[in-house]
């Protein structure tokens, strides 16, 4: 199921009658075209041909000195374009090999997990955009100029010009992607940006503690037992990046109907697995099943009730995304302190400002109230949906951490510390999760501490 349309839902909730939604806008058609690593360098060559195709054409009908412009004479234009042209390609390779090296680089040393965010620099794909475009430019401005020197000639004065504009331009954005390189692959760098684009997410997921609709209890809600239902089963296999809650909501008001989503964001369906279960529409059968079967039954149901609609509404991609998912960079995270702490790197302080990251996370999340499973409006039920929970998200930054640091005084230890300062500030709900990690962290650090001891001993004097 995916949205190939622009979304204009899911601000929180427009009072208490619809309940908890995550304050998050869903990625629009717009920011999908521009996410692909080539669509911006592309669109540089595109223009960059089209400028070096009519710019010079102008010129022709334009005949006027310029000053401050290329002086030269057809000659110089052509061997000052080639020169152009040959340095950019080569630059430009250059430019793809550093890129190359740096995503190998982060690859093995922090977590495959972690490409995307080097991937999508708009500083990078400016780089090669750039380069590219020059390359394309001089070519095709070369064509344009005409004759020899010493006989009556062509030469696209301005055009020239502009060629060597976008050299200069390019000096200056190759010295950028350098800066933005060394800085990028630092082990700093990487968690702080992760850390900082996780808290973004959570700000905008988990209500705030003093939010009306927050404080309100989350009620059991069972299906129906005897009203139809109406199951759509996933049409393609990957992770659930996107649910169109408010679309979903009032979907289920126009149908009067209950919308039962059964992947949570995050979380990877195959094809063929129940996707959303729909309770109270008018049916031919008591149960019926739609699993993408292109007949005329189903047809007939998605023209009666507007099924695309609610299909469109979950979007599963072959990648997670940070837009409604607060475990991923969490996720990230754990997978660049496990790297740290394995046998081959066994790098605790990696580790160490991980855990200070994660600190950064939890002190926010802890202090938000989970999501309710249960969206009203009128006062009945309209949506059903399985939300991320803070407790799993403190589950999944400390469980595996702790599991893999074992062996290391310096990360327990720092987890300890953490969970010390969490305490004061922490909703009262989430007491019981934080006395579990604090004693699984308390335990590892005194069994080193004996095993050290032990060491000692066998050594003796």
């Amino acid at each position: 199921m995916t949205d190939p349309s622009p979304a204009r839902d899911d601000a929180r909730s427009d009072g208490d009658d619809l309940g908890v939604l995550p304050q998050i806008r869903r990625t629009s058609r717009w920011s999908r075209v521009w996410r692909p690593f080539w669509v911006l360098p592309m669109t540089f060559v595109v223009v960059a041909t089209v400028v070096g195709a009519v710019l010079p054409e102008w010129e022709q009908s334009v005949d006027e000195h310029l000053p401050f412009v290329f002086q030269g004479g057809a000659d110089g234009a052509r061997g000052m374009l080639s020169t152009i042209a040959g340095a950019m390609i080569s630059v430009t390779g250059l430019v793809f090999s550093i890129t190359m090296v740096v995503v190998q680089l982060a690859s093995s040393q922090f977590s495959p997990r972690v490409l995307d965010d080097f991937l999508s620099s708009r500083i990078t794909q400016s780089t090669l955009g750039i380069f590219a475009a020059t390359f394309t430019y001089a070519l095709t401005v070369l064509r344009s100029v005409q004759g020899a020197s010493g006989e009556e000639s062509f030469v696209p004065q301005i055009s020239v010009t502009l060629g060597f504009l976008l050299v200069l331009a390019s000096v200056g954005t190759f010295l950028a992607f350098i800066q933005h390189i060394t800085t990028s692959i630092q082990v700093s760098s990487i968690v702080t940006h992760l850390g900082s684009a996780t808290m973004s997410v959570i700000d905008r997921y988990f209500p705030h503690a003093d939010e009306p609709a927050a404080r309100r209890p989350d009620r059991e809600w069972d299906p129906p037992g005897s009203a139809p239902v109406l199951q759509l089963e996933a049409v393609e296999h990957g992770y659930v990046v996107e649910i169109g809650y408010r679309r979903l909501v009032e979907w289920a008001v126009e149908h009067d109907a209950v919308v039962q989503v059964l992947t949570p964001v995050g979380r990877y369906v195959t094809e063929g697995a129940p996707a959303v279960r729909i309770y109270g529409l008018a049916l031919p059968e008591r149960r019926v099943v739609m699993n993408g079967a292109d007949d005329e039954e189903h047809r007939e149901l998605d023209r009666r009730f507007d099924l695309r609609t609610v299909r469109r509404a979950i979007v599963v991609e072959q990648d997670r995304s940070f837009n409604q998912d607060p475990e991923l960079g969490v996720r990230k995270l754990v997978d660049i302190a496990e790297r740290a702490l394995s046998p081959g790197i066994n790098d605790p302080t990696t580790a160490s400002q991980v855990t200070n990251e994660l600190h950064r996370i939890l002190r926010l999340v802890v202090t938000r109230r989970d999501l309710p499973e249960v969206v009203e409006r009128d006062g009945r039920t309209r949506l059903v949906h399985r939300p991320q929970r803070v407790a799993e998200v403190v589950d999944l930054a400390l469980e595996e951490l702790l599991h893999y640091a074992e062996d290391s005084l310096q990360v327990p230890r720092q987890v300890l510390f953490v969970l010390g300062r969490l305490r004061p500030v922490a909703l009262p709900e989430y007491a019981e999760v934080l006395d579990h990690w604090e004693r699984v962290a308390r335990r590892i650090v005194e069994r080193a501490r004996a095993q050290d001891e032990q060491a000692l001993v066998r050594r003796g004097p």
